[in-house]
């Protein structure tokens, strides 16, 4: 089994919109794709619910994937304050397991050709008491993709992460240049190609604003270039259409 370890600059930076629209993407292609999000956090009340809450990003990563798989695969574990993964947990007295993040990919492995796995905040957010995303990443071995949010400062946040990935001896696969605000910016225009001029790692983007995040129908073929990148280096696996 292939897989992927997308991470971010930053919580709220796209993670799960890029995570889905790369799943379709991958899915029109005939490839079999699973998505894992080993931790989250923050839900929203429902009445649809028997437990009253429900966890958004969970809910679309699901609908990515048409909704075949449980959702316990998809995020075995989730907590209802919006606040980092540990310190949720601990308000309802309970504790992030550490070794079912790394668990929780097993059971992929024999019903999917690539796995997405989406980290939980930035590349440094905590997830355990003494464990940041880095320090699953490094443990899980997969390729890791960026995603960065197109605002002005992005390129020293993105750079900083670059850093930190190669550090830890891990494949970059590339940056994802994400759009998450819709207001004039005159550095949106400007930031791929600057970002581009400061390191080797393939940039792509940025890609459409999407004033609503369920809107994972969005423009999939932004993404041709990455998939087609990452299916030459054969971290994706090739269609079999």
């Amino acid at each position: 089994m292939n897989g992927i370890f997308v991470t971010g600059t930053d919580t709220s930076v796209g993670k799960t919109h890029v995570t889905c629209l790369l799943a379709r993407c991958l899915r029109e292609r005939g490839i079999r794709v699973g998505i894992y999000k080993p931790v989250c956090s923050g839900a929203e009340v429902t009445s649809d619910s028997p437990k009253g809450v429900f966890w958004p990003d969970v809910a679309q990563l699901s609908a990515a994937l048409d909704n075949q798989f449980p959702a316990e695969w998809i995020c075995p574990q989730q907590f209802i304050a919006p606040l980092a993964p540990p310190v949720a947990a601990a308000r309802e007295g309970r504790a992030v397991d550490a070794g079912q993040l790394r668990r929780g990919v097993d059971i992929w492995r024999d019903n999917v050709d690539l796995l997405l796995i989406e980290g939980a905040g930035g590349w440094r957010a905590p997830v355990t008491d003494s464990e940041t995303v880095a320090e699953l990443a490094t443990d899980l071995g997969f390729p890791v993709l960026l995603v960065s949010a197109n605002r002005l400062g992005m390129v020293s946040h993105t750079l900083l992460t670059i850093e930190s990935i190669q550090s830890r001896g891990l494949t970059l696969c590339g940056v994802v240049v994400n759009p998450v605000q819709s207001d004039e910016d005159e550095s949106r225009e400007t930031n791929p190609q600057l970002l581009g001029s400061f390191t080797d790692v393939p940039v792509f983007g940025p890609l459409t604003w999407m004033p609503d995040p369920w809107l994972v129908q969005g423009p999939l073929q932004e993404l041709i270039p990455l998939v087609e990148h990452c299916t030459r280096k054969g971290w994706f696996p090739r269609s079999p259409i």
